[in-house]
């Protein structure tokens, strides 16, 4: 391209990062040569200099400079497509709880890391990559642990992405999550105000609360049945979002989630309970607003069998069990 255009931006494009816009647009275009045409005014949203994390809304502008003949050597070479086993496959459609042409929500097991890092090859978002073949692949829009079961939800669009995105952002996300902790936290009920920082050497990362320049974390609980003052099954709303938040937290109080060794170490795990060999965490519900912009997507999973095995073992039940921290306008 050797003149400068004007490209519109079009609905399905609205939230989109300008960088990762360019990447579809062009994508011959090198990361580094976008920073330059940045830097120096050359890219511009509806008149006004732009940066590469800038998000794009439907209907501006988006000035393009000259680009040059694309470099052959340059472009990327087309990836082939991941193979995935039909037991895989099977995993995820088991796994599909909500489905629009908006959202995909799933009830993600527990094992299963949502996107892909160092020695992760099997992860969420590389299935779904491989199910999606030619169209378009739902986006990721959080996260959970590996270990943790439960709600996990994408766009099924880039608009839709951005949306639910900018829902966990805005902290007008609401999510609750079940955990099975060691002992009975004394109040029944409270808010966890701890500042979270990270802590360890490479490879043994671990959130730290001893840090008073960390970032603030604030989780709310509350017990919701209790095995004598052995173990407790509690409900958790995160008002932070802080990686590891919950898991920390309830170590911080000294009720570690069962089966949480990276944080609770030996307390984590209750001698003379046959209990699953799985992080007791799941992510019981999510509310937002959905992506369509017209009222909420409220959706709730079932627990893991692991999950299911340890509340038998206590002899919990917690389905009929309302949310404790509607009541209390949380």
């Amino acid at each position: 391209m050797t003149g400068v255009t004007t490209v519109q931006v079009n609905e399905d494009e609205a939230g989109v990062r300008l960088d990762r816009w360019f990447k579809r647009h062009y994508p011959a275009l090198p990361q580094s040569r976008l920073q330059k045409l940045t830097r120096s005014g050359q890219v511009r949203i509806d008149g006004k200099r732009a940066k590469p994390a800038d998000r794009l809304e439907a209907g501006q502008s988006v000035r393009v400079p000259p680009l040059g003949a694309p470099n052959p050597e340059s472009a990327p070479k087309p990836r082939p497509k991941p193979a995935i086993s039909e037991a895989d496959a099977a995993l995820i459609r088991r796994s599909i709880i909500f489905e629009d042409d908006y959202a995909l929500v799933l009830n993600k097991p527990e094992g299963l890391a949502s996107q892909g890092g160092s020695g992760t090859t099997r992860h969420v978002d590389g299935l779904l990559a491989a199910m999606a073949g030619d169209s378009e692949k739902p986006r990721l829009v959080h996260r959970l642990d590996r270990d943790t079961s439960g709600v996990l939800a994408l766009g099924k669009t880039a608009a839709s992405a951005a949306a639910l995105a900018k829902a966990f952002r805005d902290r007008t996300a609401r999510k609750v999550y079940w955990a099975i902790v060691a002992g009975l936290p004394n109040p029944l009920a409270g808010t966890i105000d701890l500042p979270l920082a990270k802590g360890g050497g490479k490879g043994h990362e671990r959130m730290v609360w001893d840090n008073p320049d960390g970032d603030r974390a604030i989780t709310d609980y509350a017990v919701l049945e209790r095995a004598g003052r052995f173990a407790a099954l509690v409900a958790l709303l995160p008002l932070t979002g802080r990686t590891h938040q919950l898991r920390a937290h309830m170590a911080a109080i000294g009720h570690p989630i069962l089966g949480d060794g990276k944080y609770g170490g030996q307390d984590a795990y209750l001698p003379g309970f046959e209990l699953p060999k799985a992080m007791l965490l799941h992510a019981r519900s999510l509310d937002l607003p959905h992506p369509s912009g017209k009222g909420r997507l409220f959706v709730e999973a079932e627990p893991s069998d692991a999950f299911k095995a340890a509340l038998d073992a206590f002899g919990f039940d917690p389905a009929a069990l309302p949310d404790p921290f509607l009541a209390a306008g949380r």
